[in-house]
């Protein structure tokens, strides 16, 4: 990554409303521009490639090889394409902010364009979970199943978007590595006590990926996620939560995405409608930093915030 400079050559210095960034560049401005953007390829890589070695494996031998494998057509296929296919999507994306390209502040695809391909992986990922899975209902913790019909695909269409929203988590080193390796662990155990073992030992292998790319991306990081890493992550979040029923409870499991995406939609309207800021920067990470929390508190204690909803959410959809 280093030998072939893969990083942004043009930095970022306004928000996506046009004004200038002054909080971000004042903690931020230039740390970036020589630090690898596509650091996310480490996260859906390994678990493609592992994937691929315990398949082949299986072909070979049965017994314990055989078990080993977690590529199975019901659990695994969906999410493992949602990752990859997103992740490659994001990875031209990277491409183009490190070369400068495109008309996005920095470089790469426009906002617009980004959140029109996600929905687009969303629309195909609906439309299998209803049209060939035959999904249509929609667990409530403590209710039961509610039958929702074809609104199943729009509804899996805003949940891919809401979640990949979530992704501008990836604003301080070490923040979105921890915070998808807890969220990912959280349906993990779900899935585990919904007997879909393979899904869960899918969960576990994009866990330990992203614990690797953590190691190298505590501060100070060495890359970053880029869009490589977040698109894939959250197309395949996406689709293990419709797997496991779990729609209701990924706000509460996912608690850290939807409040920074949240944080960004707040400052945005407030501005709006009282011209002013309602926190001092957005999304909500850069208003703890600028409130004189060092980036590595901030870091700390968002994953302490992650790990205890992770917690209360899994206890819902278990207990419920």
């Amino acid at each position: 990554m280093y030998r072939h400079q893969l990083w942004r050559k043009k930095e970022k210095d306004k928000s996506i409303d046009g004004h200038k960034l002054k909080v971000f560049t004042k903690f931020h401005g230039g740390e970036g521009t020589r630090v690898p953007r596509v650091g996310g390829l480490i996260v859906w890589m390994v678990p493609l490639l592992v994937a691929t070695i315990f398949y082949l494996l299986s072909l070979i031998n049965g017994g314990l090889l055989s078990e080993l494998n977690f590529i199975h057509r019901s659990q695994t296929w969906l999410p493992l394409f949602a990752l990859v296919a997103a992740a490659l999507l994001g990875l031209a994306d990277d491409l183009l902010q490190i070369r400068g390209q495109g008309k996005y502040i920095g470089g790469g695809l426009k906002l617009s364009w980004r959140i029109a391909i996600v929905g687009l992986i969303g629309l195909i990922g609906g439309w299998w979970f209803y049209a060939k899975l035959g999904v249509t209902t929609i667990g409530i913790p403590g209710f039961g199943a509610l039958s929702v019909g074809w609104w199943l695909i729009p509804i899996f269409i805003i949940t891919m978007i809401a979640t990949y929203s979530g992704s501008i988590i990836d604003g301080l080193d070490g923040l979105a590595g921890g915070t998808f390796a807890v969220i990912f662990s959280a349906f993990a155990v779900i899935s585990l006590f919904n007997l879909q073992y393979q899904l869960a030992a899918f969960c576990l292998v994009v866990v330990g990926a992203t614990l690797a790319f953590l190691w190298f991306n505590i501060p100070p990081a060495r890359f970053y996620l880029g869009e490589t890493g977040v698109m894939g992550l959250c197309a395949a979040l996406t689709v293990i939560t419709f797997f496991t029923d779990s729609l209701i409870v990924l706000p509460v499991i996912g608690f850290l995405l939807f409040l920074e995406s949240g944080s960004v939609i707040l400052q945005l309207s407030y501005k709006k409608f009282k011209k002013r800021k309602l926190f001092l920067a957005a999304p909500i990470h850069h208003h703890f930093e600028a409130k004189g929390w060092p980036h590595y508190k901030v870091t700390m204690r968002f994953w302490i915030i992650g790990a205890v909803m992770a917690l209360i959410g899994v206890a819902i959809r278990l207990l419920a």
